[in-house]
């Protein structure tokens, strides 16, 4: 039988690899997906922490599923905004390296 630990476990694993991710990578894409893993490792815990807390009447506690449809929501605009950036910032200096932009300044 699967428990809360193993959930939480595989969440933990899944944001250690978005925040190294985040910290070692340079190209900003990879940054971006690697926000999303660490969106989604967030995303399963609540959905664990729903799933496994059952209330009085037996019946699960849906409150942090209903949260992650925000969090969903909230990360597809941050996608949106975040490959608009992404490519205004590719044509005005034609890479998407971390290290090459020095400012944001066009």
């Amino acid at each position: 039988m699967i428990t809360l630990g193993d959930y939480l476990v595989v969440s933990a694993i899944l944001f250690t690899m978005g925040f190294a991710g985040v910290m070692l990578r340079r190209n900003l894409i990879v940054i971006l997906m690697s926000l999303e893993l660490m969106l989604n490792a967030a995303n399963l815990s609540l959905v664990a922490f729903s799933r496994f807390r059952v209330g009085a009447n037996g019946l699960p506690n849906y409150n942090g599923q209903v949260f992650v449809f925000f969090v969903i929501t909230v990360a597809a605009a941050e996608v949106a905004v975040g490959l608009a950036l992404l490519v205004a910032l590719y044509r005005a200096r034609q890479t998407t390296n971390v290290e090459d932009i020095r400012s944001l300044k066009f």
